[in-house]
């Protein structure tokens, strides 16, 4: 798949071939998966189930902490940028967990002076991106297992047999996002014009991916979709006349 991304890069920045490229491949390659890890943060394309073990008296736990159900050499999955929704395992079922802001939380849930243990029902995030950490609460009486979606980030491609975790429509969206990244770099007027333009077909793509990949009857299911309602919010009546 590098392969694929650096031709698909070089043709859009009409990158002449060796022995005198414009653009190194090591460069290239440095664009696209710098591209590939922005694309998942902002399309939340790649999502995978991971599951968090909880201790008995810890609240509060790394994204470092969380599994997969395979290793990142099989998934593509270099770890998580965010929790969408959490569950705690209960005999063979589930039990929803429900989500706060972190300052709801830490007013109502850590604002204790002696913590009254017992089965995590509510949980919070509270650091950002890679980094992140989860709190839940109450305190963990006892060893617990989550199960959460998870939004995620791949592992940089290093060559072709590297495992892609991006799926397709989006990896159409890749080269023009690593051209941009490229062009930047000509500090020329002309050229910084041609990066705001790659920028531009690299956004049409993904917009174009999120919709080929949200389906119809449920076109309001992921939040970069625009809402079904946001006419009605604007107050605008069919064929986008004013209101009377």
């Amino acid at each position: 798949m590098l392969t694929a991304y650096q031709n698909a890069t070089a043709a859009l920045l009409q990158n002449p071939p060796a022995p005198n490229p414009l653009y190194a491949t090591a460069n290239l390659t440095t664009y696209i998966n710098t591209a590939r890890g922005q694309l998942c943060g902002e399309a939340e394309c790649v999502v995978y189930m991971g599951a968090l073990a909880l201790t008995p008296g810890v609240q509060t736990y790394s994204f470092s902490a969380i599994t997969f159900s395979a290793s990142s050499a099989v998934t593509g999955l270099q770890g998580p940028l965010n929790i969408r929704t959490a569950w705690r395992n209960v005999a063979s079922g589930l039990a929803w967990m429900r989500p706060r802001p972190f300052p709801w939380f830490s007013l109502y849930e850590l604002n204790q002076a002696v913590p009254i243990p017992g089965p995590p029902v509510i949980w919070a995030q509270y650091g950002q991106g890679a980094t992140g950490t989860i709190f839940v609460s109450p305190v963990p009486d006892a060893a617990y297992t989550l199960v959460l979606d998870t939004v995620c980030y791949p592992i940089p491609l290093v060559d072709d047999t590297t495992v892609e975790a991006i799926p397709y429509m989006w990896t159409d969206a890749i080269p023009f996002f690593a051209a941009f990244y490229a062009l930047l770099g000509a500090q020329t007027v002309a050229r910084d014009a041609d990066a705001d333009k790659m920028f531009q077909r690299y956004q049409q793509f993904v917009q174009r991916a999120r919709s080929a990949s949200t389906p119809s009857v449920l076109s309001g299911i992921y939040d970069q979709q625009p809402s079904i309602v946001r006419q009605g919010q604007l107050g605008q009546q069919g064929g986008g006349a004013p209101p009377q």
